[in-house]
């Protein structure tokens, strides 16, 4: 029977209460409502989708060529990059085929470090699934406006080249406003009008998708997957007629410190594999599947970003000053420069397929996370209403999405998306704990996929991804001293919110059960 709470405070049993684990079978136990539609191939495809996004189109510019740029030494960052994520991966595959329940890292987090704990980590991966949406969708309407601007001698004016305030955040038009006095920007009160039109239509879109299903949307992902893929094997094999081999030497330009520099920001360019484990009750073999999908979709990505890094390095000199338009987008200028300005357009439109899929996955992720989070009362039951017809939570997915349009409304995205980072090196942290804590507490426990080599990959997981930690706090940058700002707010709302609403729920399960047994004592 649960133990009878007469009020909600914290003044008994209070350690006790917040570090309670939940039990897996517990777990395994109430999930079941989410539609089981995943197969191996559509969790690859979310995986890559996820995976593949801005970074392949405009980070690897920068790891290349700019300040201590790794040079041709690019495919080594890349491996080292892929290598730091893999045993995070591998840890993340061990739980999710253990536990197969919606929530990924915060469900992995409650049955292994107890109740606060998971809150925080579902805190901190609202930074890097809900924040992070908001930043792809404003990075998307960027691409949208500058391959709308290519059909200007087409299209009217207003759409080949919208107006500042109607595809700007209020921040960025500041500093358009701020760098030339003739863009306008219509104010309220004083208060500057901005809307991010593209931004906002692409995530009520992408909001429709998501409600209508998982099979859905995972179809709607492979669609843009398959568009990437073709962009960037189009890059690949026209690019190779065009490459210098003498552009390969110096190999590594900065040496080791170019090599690790790169790794760092190529790192964030394999970011989302993680999505994969917060469908996990929505696959059909999670098992067998979820370990293929997760470590596949790496695999998958690593040989296309070497064969990228190879190409866009020996077409251009990486060794000297490079124009700054290949720092924004590397590919389509190396395709511009050759004079290929047809593969240029087509590279276009494969960075806007890229950023399409991951925000469909960083939505889904997100939306699942707090559907697990309902699940354990953290938030309100109501947000685990499926829809009638699809089996989706559309009432948390479309609360999701207008969240996301308050945010890109109001957000300075720069700070929120340096945030995203943190939150993900929390979360990667925190699993590789999880299963060498769980691998104690529980060893019996049937693991279908065991972690190879443990505890020293788990450990190798916590010390690479600490040490990137480490390495970007050390940047100057304002998002490390907001970081713990944040985790304070999420310590806050779940002492004046969270702990009061389980406890709460745990007196009704109390109430109803002695209520039970006093009528089976009457009968």
């Amino acid at each position: 029977m649960a133990e009878k709470f007469h009020r909600a405070t914290f003044t008994r049993n209070f350690l006790k209460t917040i570090t309670r684990i939940k039990n897996p079978d517990e777990m395994i136990a109430e999930s079941g409502g989410l539609e089981k539609t995943l197969g191996v191939w559509d969790l690859i495809i979310l995986g890559v989708g996820a995976i593949i996004g801005s970074g392949i189109f405009a980070v690897v510019g920068i790891a290349a060529a700019g300040e201590n740029g790794a040079g041709p030494a690019l495919v080594i960052s890349m491996i080292i990059a892929a290598i730091a994520c893999i045993f995070s991966a591998l840890c993340y595959s061990e739980f999710a085929t253990m536990i197969p329940v919606a929530g990924g890292a915060y469900t992995y987090t409650f049955a292994t470090l107890g109740e606060f704990a998971a809150w925080m980590v579902g805190w901190v991966l609202m930074l890097e699934y809900a924040i992070g949406f908001i930043a792809v969708a404003c990075a998307w309407s960027n691409h949208f406006v500058q391959f709308m601007s290519g059909f200007s001698n087409v299209l009217p004016a207003w759409l080949a080249n919208p107006p500042v305030w109607l595809s700007n955040d209020p921040f960025t038009a500041a500093k358009i406003a701020a760098e030339n006095p003739d863009v306008f920007i219509p104010t309220f009160l004083g208060v500057p009008i901005c809307i991010n039109l593209p931004a906002i239509l692409i995530v009520l879109l992408m909001t429709a998708i998501l409600v209508k299903g998982t099979k859905d949307s995972a179809k709607m992902a492979g669609i843009m997957v398959a568009v990437k893929l073709a962009v960037i094997a189009l890059f690949v094999i026209a690019g190779a007629f065009f490459v210098k081999p003498e552009n390969w030497t110096p190999f590594a330009t900065h040496g080791a410190e170019g090599i690790f520099a790169g790794a760092f920001l190529i790192f964030f360019a394999y970011i989302g594999f993680d999505a994969i484990a917060t469908a996990a009750e929505e696959c059909k073999k999670p098992q067998k599947d979820l370990p293929i999908g997760i470590i596949g979709s790496l695999i998958i990505t690593t040989i296309v970003y070497v064969l990228v890094a190879l190409v866009l390095t020996g077409m251009q000199d990486t060794s000297v000053a490079v124009p700054a338009d290949f720092l924004k987008a590397p590919m389509a200028y190396c395709m511009t420069a050759a004079h290929q300005n047809w593969a240029a357009g087509l590279i276009s439109i494969g960075s806007l397929a890229g950023l399409t899929s991951v925000l469909l996955v960083l939505e889904m992720a997100a939306t699942r996370i707090l559907y697990a989070m309902s699940r354990d009362h953290f938030i309100s039951k109501r947000f685990q209403k499926l829809h009638p017809k699809y089996h989706t939570p559309a009432l948390l997915t479309w609360t999701v999405g207008l969240l996301a349009v308050v945010g890109i409304l109001t957000l300075n995205l720069d700070v929120a998306a340096e945030l995203c980072n943190y939150g993900t090196f929390t979360s990667f942290i925190i699993v590789c704990i999880a299963v060498l804590i769980l691998r104690k507490t529980d060893p019996d426990r049937p693991r279908p996929f065991r972690v190879p080599f443990s505890p020293v990959v788990p450990v190798l997981g916590i010390i690479t991804c600490g040490g990137l930690m480490v390495y970007k706090s050390m940047q100057q940058s304002g998002s490390a001293l907001l970081f713990p700002v944040w985790l304070g707010f999420g310590a806050l709302i779940y002492l004046l919110y969270g702990f009061v609403k389980n406890r709460l729920n745990e007196n009704k399960v109390h109430n109803e059960k002695v209520a039970k047994k006093k009528l089976e004592l009457y009968k």
